[in-house]
């Protein structure tokens, strides 16, 4: 199938292409990081070990042409609490049970803010100049979770140290810009900020729950536009950030469902990142009406599902893409997997080979529909 509609090659983030940026964890990975935990091998030799399968993931994620590339957060054990935790001012907490994620239960931990908070000299920072120099002559994309979601997490676990709401929303701001410029300050241009906050506020089960605590989903869909566009303000001007929208990514599961319509006009017509990282790979998503609120930010199509490894029809993949590109140009369109594939060091059920079908997958399609 031809596409009806052909956009522009673009050479700036997002492309055309593009991931959101967690991989498999390989089994020599996953090895590694048990035996450290058991207390066989130092925390020395498993930098080395992560050294070795980032710099083999690097060149599949070449061999693929990406663009940008990530270390697909190999070092990390969650997508968010391993930056949360690097927050000074927060810890890890165990919780009674796993929550979320439909039809599966998760690892029960999360975080608790118990001392005034601030970014410090962050581990994730050094991870990152790592990645810039292995990465060579290729852009290295940061991926960190939102601070949007770093209240939203700690508001249900409880905070004793910010009985105020607005001293709190301060100090994230303050810590979030502190993080940005880290991250530029490293070499940092391509920045992504990771966000289940939004999925959880396009659920009607979710926002009748935050009702029932007292809470209004529209007034804190207002709050949480102001801490991101309030955290990225001050950005350099060659530095591109963007917001990716999940709906839960656990062992190929998911915990919210509903369109973009809810927080739509808020989310789109007013958040100030330079790209949209939507999900739309199922009837969970909604259809494209709420795009009509997009302005001039890019918008990455998250067509392609990374909750198993079969892949879709590319002529209803193109038919998709066109159908978007009634409410936004094509040329500010492009493509990518959903979500990651391994959002959880546990990783999403399918096989690297599945993995790597996947992205080829969507580089034929994008080359057909950008050219």
């Amino acid at each position: 199938m031809t596409s009806s509609v052909i956009g522009s090659i673009r050479h700036a983030p997002p492309f055309r292409y593009d991931i959101v940026g967690s991989f498999l964890r390989t089994d020599e990975l996953k090895a590694a990081r048990a035996l450290h935990l058991q207390g066989e091998i130092s925390a020395e030799r498993l930098h080395e070990i992560e050294n070795i399968e980032i710099a083999k993931l690097l060149e599949q994620e070449k061999a693929v042409e990406l663009k940008a590339v990530t270390d697909g957060e190999f070092r990390r054990s969650w997508w968010h609490l391993d930056f949360f935790l690097g927050i000074t001012g927060t810890q890890k907490i165990s919780l009674d049970q796993g929550k979320g994620a439909k039809d599966a239960v998760q690892r029960a931990e999360s975080f608790k803010i118990v001392g005034k908070i601030a970014f410090g000299n962050h581990h994730m920072v050094g991870q990152f100049v790592e990645l810039q120099q292995m990465a060579g002559n290729t852009l290295a994309k940061m991926t960190i979770p939102s601070p949007a979601l770093f209240h939203f997490v700690q508001d249900f676990n409880g905070n004793e140290i910010y009985p105020d709401r607005e001293t709190l929303y301060r100090d994230i701001i303050s810590a979030y810009r502190a993080a940005i410029q880290a991250f530029y300050d490293a070499g940092c241009r391509y920045l992504q900020l990771d966000d289940t906050t939004w999925g959880t506020l396009c659920s009607g089960r979710h926002r009748a729950h935050l009702r029932s605590r007292g809470i209004d989903p529209d007034q804190l869909a207002q709050d949480y536009v102001r801490l991101i566009n309030e955290s990225i303000a001050g950005r350099p001007a060659d530095m591109t950030i963007a917001l990716h929208v999940c709906r839960g990514n656990f062992r190929s599961t998911w915990f919210a469902a509903g369109g973009y319509e809810p927080v739509a006009e808020v989310l789109f017509g007013q958040a100030e990142v330079d790209a949209f990282f939507l999900e739309y790979d199922n009837e969970r998503s909604g259809d494209f009406t709420p795009l009509r609120y997009i302005r001039d930010q890019q918008v990455v199509l998250g067509l392609v599902t990374t909750k198993h490894g079969g892949l879709e029809s590319k002529e209803q993949i193109i038919a998709r893409i066109e159908e978007a590109a009634q409410y936004v140009s094509i040329d500010q369109l492009c493509l990518s997997a959903q979500c990651g594939f391994a959002s959880t060091e546990e990783g999403n059920i399918l096989t690297e080979e599945e993995q790597w079908a996947k992205l080829r997958f969507i580089k034929e399609i994008a080359d057909e529909v950008w050219h």
